[in-house]
Parts: structure tokens; C-alpha cells; sequence
């Protein structure tokens, strides 16, 4: 019970600060957390195909435990795909939607 009493009070302050004025600076901070948790996720991913690759390595003659690390190399493969398949899409369609230049394509001003 203290240690969560102590967390509590550690991250007080950013709870005060987390107070936002609009909805927009609301989805800017939320883009601002996803856009540190994206880094993170694409590591963990990293390290978990990297995990499976050295546990496939170490079990030389162990079939059971190569098939593990196979099974976990390919996970690991999976979710970079996905994720980076994501980002992908996600910066697409910001770019193709949400760009000025799509606004106004040619550059069209009013005299």
C-alpha cells in the first residue's frame, strides 16, 4: 500500500499538468504519447524475433525448442510487419488527405 501511495505522489505532478484547455491540444498530447509508445513497440518487437532467433540457436539439437524459436521468430516478423505496415497507411493517408497540397492542388490563388 505505501508503494503505490509513493507512485501516487511521484506522478502527481505530471497529473496536474495533464489538465488540457481544448480538444485539440487533447489529441496532441495523445499523439505525442503514441509517438513515444511507437519506438518502444517496434523495439519490444525487435527483441522479441532476436529472442526467438537465439533461443533457435542455443537448442542445436532439441527439435521442441527449434520449432519454439521458429514459432517466436515468426511472431516477432508478424508484428514489425504489422506495425510498420500501420504507420505506413497511417502516413499515407495524412499526407494524401491532410496535406494543404491537396487542398489545392494547382496551386490556384484568388485575385
Amino acid at each position: 500500500m505505501a508503494n503505490i501511495l509513493t507512485l501516487m505522489l511521484f506522478f502527481a505532478p505530471l497529473l496536474a499538468k495533464a489538465q488540457v484547455a481544448s480538444f485539440q491540444e487533447l489529441l496532441l498530447a495523445i499523439g505525442s504519447l503514441v509517438a513515444l509508445l511507437i519506438p518502444i513497440a517496434v523495439a519490444l518487437a525487435l527483441l522479441f524475433f532476436f529472442w526467438g532467433v537465439t533461443k533457435m540457436i542455443r537448442s542445436a539439437g532439441d527439435e521442441k525448442a527449434i520449432e519454439e524459436g521458429k514459432r517466436i521468430m515468426l511472431w516477432g516478423i508478424v508484428s514489425l510487419f504489422v506495425m510498420v505496415a500501420i504507420w505506413g497507411i497511417v502516413k499515407l493517408i495524412q499526407q494524401d488527405i491532410f496535406s494543404p497540397s491537396h487542398l489545392n492542388p494547382f496551386n490556384i490563388v484568388a485575385p
